[in-house]
């Protein structure tokens, strides 16, 4: 079983990615993201200290903590972010690397995917076999987050700042698949790199 992480900026496209792989090959997919969410529900270790740093003003009545409260003070200051980085990743390692020595031990899947904008910076890199770099340019990026998710400039400006330049997602990965155009061009690149570990 090869474990491959994907990674890229926000808007390059690797959830259309994933679910194309998801629907062709035996593998097993984790999102990070994902992961993270389960780690904040009420009763994990990550919830008190997410709310003691950020204060009961992100939570929703009925206890759980709002994303969209949590992420607008986070993007707010590097320092936030850096401090909820500390609590959240390593939790969530904990998770992912559990979740790999299942997979390796049922021996059912060829491949383990791991999507994270940001595993490179979070150090989740000896997790993985191989880095994907699922890549497009800022201003396809930026249409994409605007069309699909409705996002303003100003937000789209903000997560992009706390993200890694593009020199320095290929710096760390293998593979760069070029997802800028027509997303049959960016199957076939996955499917021509996949043939070769089978």
């Amino acid at each position: 079983m090869k474990v491959i992480g994907i990674t890229g900026g926000v808007g390059s496209g690797k959830s259309v990615l994933l679910d194309y792989i998801g629907r062709k090959y035996k593998c097993r997919i984790i999102l990070a993201d994902e992961a993270a969410h389960k780690v904040k529900e009420p009763g994990q270790p990550c919830y008190k200290k997410l709310v003691s740093l950020l204060s009961a003003e992100i939570l929703n009545e009925d206890g759980t903590i709002h994303k969209g409260k949590m992420a607008g003070k986070i993007f707010e200051s590097k320092e936030l972010l850096a401090k909820v980085n500390q609590i959240i990743h390593p939790a969530v390692k904990e998770m992912i690397l559990a979740e790999i020595a299942k997979a390796k031990k049922e021996g059912t899947v060829d491949f383990f995917f791991l999507e994270a904008a940001l595993l490179i910076e979070c150090g989740y890199l000896n997790l993985v076999d191989e880095m994907w770099y699922i890549y497009a340019g800022e201003g396809i990026r930026r249409k994409r987050l605007g069309e699909s998710r409705n996002y303003s400039d100003e937000k789209i400006d903000a997560i992009m700042k706390t993200q890694l330049s593009e020199e320095a997602f290929r710096q760390h990965c293998a593979v760069i698949i070029d997802n800028s155009g027509d997303l049959e061009e960016a199957y076939l690149q996955i499917d021509r790199k996949l043939g070769e570990y089978l």
